[in-house]
């Protein structure tokens, strides 16, 4: 496979003359001085020529595009900055504009998936926790991007930056897991504990999470297993050609993966395809513009390094290290017995086909000294993988179950300061009586 991203850039390039024509075309037959344009032939062939544009880009990397959001009634404006930095990842911080003296509000770190999409695949659930918290995010970089000069890049140093952010923000940090994250972020975390790190966060919630895969397997599980690493070694890794900025890098390619997303529901993205060439037809813009947004975001992937992608499906998928009690990080045991102070809320979607039922809520079988008073599971119902983390029952029912668990938390937190200080009050007033 060392070649296979050698071939695909060779078809990039052999497409781009016809691209090039067919834009050409579509732009004649969308011009308001063409009598065709008005003319069901017309709007056919610009449909027809859009539809090509559109399954033959290579897709960058979308924006977030959260300009503003509504803080107790009040627009603000919302700048995006990076506040820490690593070769592989960025860490943004939603910074709200908000004027005057700020209200306290939870501190959340959003760990999103490095698993081919980019991070604002999330840009729903940043959405719906701006209004009321502090929100950061991790921004994986593209592995094609990032010269071989910075080095590799497995899971152990995914673990190493999660405990690297929850040290730079502090710890009253709530961390939110999406998806594959919640291997990593529950390591990091037992690691943390293991090793008494005072920066330890307040909460992890894990949502949609593969933390135990032996439990309701998917095809995707049942695949790996069936596989093994060797068969993922050999038919998925390859090597990023000149002239990108990561060339000679071995990576999981984005486009490789990209062709697996399609092929679990081929139908389904054909039929799509299709019902927005008759929306171009039809002149049904809303339509056909709600399908353009979906498809800019599903479309747009990244490379992952190949190093992490075999050790994740190794670990995760075909080992089952973690679950087992088996899974080490740089040479230590991720011993998840030591989670004592971190509250734990987990997520599942009733119809998930990624992480299957009960994979995630497997977190509270091994995380057995944290408090029943800190643990919280939810399902929902009629929701797949995606419906998750974003979509109208995400904003609805899940997202204000986990805003709740976070606001219960940091009033306790704040209820025990409280407390504390009055004790030592009443103690230094006894000792100057």
């Amino acid at each position: 496979m060392s070649f296979a991203y050698h071939a695909y850039e060779a078809v990039h390039m052999m497409v781009s003359p016809m691209r090039g024509l067919s834009d050409a075309m579509q732009l004649a037959f969308k011009n308001p001085a063409n009598p065709l344009t008005y003319t069901p032939y017309g709007r056919t062939v610009a449909a027809s020529c859009e539809l090509f544009e559109r399954i033959t880009r290579r897709y960058g990397k979308p924006a977030f595009g959260l300009e503003e959001t509504t803080v107790n009634g009040v627009k603000v404006p919302v700048e995006e900055r990076v506040v820490w930095e690593r070769p592989f990842c960025k860490l943004i911080y939603f910074d709200r504009q908000i004027q005057g003296q700020r209200k306290p509000q939870p501190k959340v770190l959003m760990v999103a998936p490095m698993s081919g999409h980019y991070a604002t695949l999330l840009r729903g659930t940043v959405e719906a926790f701006l209004p009321d918290h502090e929100v950061y995010i991790t921004d994986w970089v593209d592995a094609r991007l990032v010269p071989l000069a910075a080095g590799t890049f497995d899971l152990d140093d995914y673990i190493d930056y999660v405990i690297a952010m929850l040290q730079t923000l502090g710890p009253d940090t709530h961390v939110m897991a999406i998806c594959q994250p919640s291997v990593p972020v529950i390591a990091a975390v037992a690691r943390m504990e293991a090793e008494a790190d005072n920066c330890a966060p307040r909460s992890m919630t894990l949502m949609g999470g593969p933390i135990d895969t032996r439990r309701s397997p998917t095809a995707v599980n049942q695949l790996a297993m069936e596989r093994g690493i060797d068969w993922f070694r050999r038919n998925c890794i390859t090597v990023v050609p000149m002239p990108h900025m990561g060339a000679f890098r071995q990576v999981y390619p984005g486009f490789m993966q990209l062709s697996g997303f399609m092929a679990m529901n081929f139908d389904r993205h054909v039929t799509a395809h299709y019902e927005m060439f008759k929306h171009l037809v039809g002149g049904d813009g809303d339509s056909a513009e709600k399908h353009r947004d979906f498809y800019d975001e599903y479309l747009a992937v990244m490379d992952l390094t190949a190093e992490f992608y075999l050790q994740t499906v190794d670990t995760v998928f075909v080992k089952h290290q973690l679950p087992k009690g088996e899974m080490k990080h740089r040479g230590k045991p991720v011993d998840l017995t030591a989670v004592r102070r971190v509250a734990l809320m987990t997520v599942e979607g009733e119809n998930d086909d990624i992480s299957g039922v009960g994979q995630t809520q497997a977190a509270h079988d091994l995380c057995v000294n944290i408090p029943d008073s800190k643990r919280v599971h939810y399902l929902q119902p009629k929701v797949g993988h995606y419906g998750v983390f974003n979509g109208s029952r995400f904003r609805a029912e899940i997202a204000p179950r986990i805003s709740d668990f976070m606001v219960s938390l940091d009033m306790e937190a704040a209820k025990e300061r409280r407390t504390a200080s009055a004790g030592e009050q009443r103690k230094a007033l006894k000792v100057a009586g």
